[in-house]
């Protein structure tokens, strides 16, 4: 529901603030006052191209902001959500902002584009119920959603109660789809599978013919670097063996000798003796290194064979490193990458026997539940036509006979299998044609509001702007055409700009638009009208600029006749 509508500087609008209200919302004033302005301010809302020349003369910039409540709408918070767009409160808040350089768009504050606000407030179709929009306007401004034969088919489908059908047969369109697509896929690769087959086993067969060992390959360099240095290493522990151990003059020599000349000095003082404890200790550590020295030197290899066997698996090693990289443990995920490649390319053919056989399956289903669905939308459609005609006749469009024609397909699509389109027909002698070919502003607004009435309301509530909905219509015709809209504004929004007196009363707020001389030039203003002054309004509309007793009684009347019982 749109909650509020703020423009400055579009073209005679200086600065403007209307709040609008849940129900019917009518908009009047005098020819010229600006109606079109204010319905231009909206349709950019809507997504409608900017142009720099609107912008009121003598300024910059000129901006048009309009919140929405979105608590009854999930599927455009859904939506808001996917865009990473912040809501507040159930909030949207669509501003834009024209200036010569560049025009911008925000929503909720975030700089957004063109496609995104469209997306967002008015979709072109409804496609299974996931995108309807939030301002649905009829007249000279915007009527591509009726005039979308998409369209067309949502309102049959709503009117006969295909949705659920409709849904399940999308689903299942879509999977449909997602399996042809892995057919093609699979049978696209199977022209350069047996090439890809030969590299991946090639690169398998190079990368399993080392039977690599992460723990143990690391280690590797620093292996073939022992074996290389092997006699050396040898030589350091005899020589360290000698000097600390078996040498007349070792260490280990050294230490005794002094030990044993320490106890002559015992009896002249007794704590030297303590003194030189630690060099029994240090004894001690000599013989556990000279331990350790020794199952060190006996675990080195001295083989040559050995050694050239290693340095071969380096070589290896380091080609393999080349290609696929230095880490072993990600060469071994690539491997087992490869691995599940050759054996998608090896039962690629097996796959593709299994996918068309599920696809034959799915299709004889989806053919099934498209005749099923042609079928509800068939015998609906000239009940829909009959209903809107009823409702045509009320509205003064007697030459005028509405048509649901409604055809079947050879080929599915993802709402199966019938094509559906309203059309006019405004003689017998002539053929029916389509909306657009034949109908005017007004009648489209009248077709529109006839749609609404017979199908009832949508799941999804939104704002409805009628504009020339009174086109060619007065006395009871206008009466009928106000009762109408105040019915389809129960329980969501209908802004509707009129003439008629009679569709002004059943109003639940009335708006009345004016310009107003400056010394910057003409402004307009739009007046939100409460008792005495919308009882003037109504009898304007009645008698004209002459407003007389009898225009204000008459005016009083249709007010007490409107209002809720």
């Amino acid at each position: 529901m749109l909650l509020e509508l703020k423009v400055q500087n579009f073209a005679i609008i200086e600065n403007l603030h209307i709040s609008f209200r849940q129900g019917l919302n009518i908009l009047s004033g005098e020819t010229g006052a600006g109606k079109s302005v204010l319905l231009r301010s909206l349709s950019l809302l809507m997504g409608a191209k900017s142009s720099s020349e609107s912008i009121r003369t003598g300024s910059s910039q000129a901006s048009i902001e309009g919140s929405f409540d979105l608590s009854h709408r999930k599927d455009i918070l859904a939506r808001l959500q996917e865009m990473g767009i912040e809501v507040d409160e159930n909030l949207l808040v669509v501003r834009r902002v024209l200036s010569e350089e560049k025009s911008r768009i925000y929503l909720n504050g975030t700089l957004s584009t063109l496609n995104n606000l469209r997306d967002i407030v008015s979709p072109l179709i409804e496609v299974t119920g996931h995108s309807a929009p939030l301002i649905e306007m009829t007249g000279q401004h915007d009527n591509r959603n009726l005039l979308s034969t998409a369209y067309h088919l949502d309102l049959l489908d709503q009117y006969v109660g295909a949705w659920e059908l409709r849904s399940r047969f999308a689903k299942e369109y879509h999977r449909l789809n997602q399996i042809l697509s892995e057919i093609e896929e699979l049978k696209s690769e199977n022209q350069t599978k047996a090439q890809r087959l030969d590299f991946l086993i090639f690169q398998r067969n190079e990368i399993k013919a080392l039977n690599l060992n992460a723990e143990k390959d690391q280690d590797l360099e620093i292996e073939i670097k022992k074996l290389k240095s092997s006699s050396r290493l040898g030589a350091f522990v005899d020589g360290a063996e000698n000097a600390l151990y078996n040498d007349d003059d070792s260490a280990m020599a050294r230490l005794n000798a002094i030990i044993k000349r320490s106890a002559d000095f015992s009896s002249v003082d007794p704590t030297l003796l303590q003194k030189l404890e630690p060099l029994e200790q240090a004894k001690s550590l000599i013989e556990d290194a000279m331990y350790e020295l020794r199952s060190y030197v006996s675990k080195i290899e001295t083989d040559p064979q050995r050694l050239e066997q290693l340095e071969q698996r380096l070589s290896d090693l380091r080609k393999v490193q080349k290609k696929y990289g230095p880490d072993i443990h990600l060469i071994l995920e690539k491997l087992a990458e490869m691995e599940k490649e050759i054996s998608q390319l090896e039962n690629s053919d097996l796959r593709i026997s299994e996918l068309e056989a599920q696809s034959v399956v799915i299709h004889k289903e989806l053919e099934k539940w498209a005749a099923e669905l042609h079928k509800k939308r068939l015998s609906g459609s000239k009940l829909l036509a009959d209903s809107v005609n009823g409702e045509l006749l009320d509205l003064n469009m007697k030459g005028v006979t509405f048509h649901v024609s409604i055809e079947k397909r050879e080929t599915l699509s993802q709402t199966g299998a019938s094509e559906v389109e309203f059309k006019t027909q405004t003689s017998p002698k002539d053929a029916p044609r389509s909306l657009g070919k034949v109908a005017s502003g007004g009648e489209l607004s009248r077709i529109l509001l006839s749609l609404k009435r017979v199908v009832g309301a949508t799941h999804q509530p939104r704002t409805y702007l009628f504009d020339e909905v009174d086109t060619g219509v007065s006395g009871p015709t206008a009466e009928k055409v106000g009762k109408k809209l105040n019915s389809i504004a129960k329980g969501q929004q209908v802004i509707c700009v009129t003439h008629l007196p009679q569709v002004a009363a059943c109003g639940d707020a009335h708006f009345f638009i004016q310009k107003t001389p400056g010394k910057e030039g003409v402004s307009m203003e739009v007046l939100d009208l409460k008792s005495k002054d919308r009882v003037k309004e109504i009898a304007r509309l009645i008698s004209g600029e002459k407003i007389s007793k009898t225009s204000l009684a008459h005016a009083e009347q249709l007010l007490s006749e409107s209002a809720p019982h």
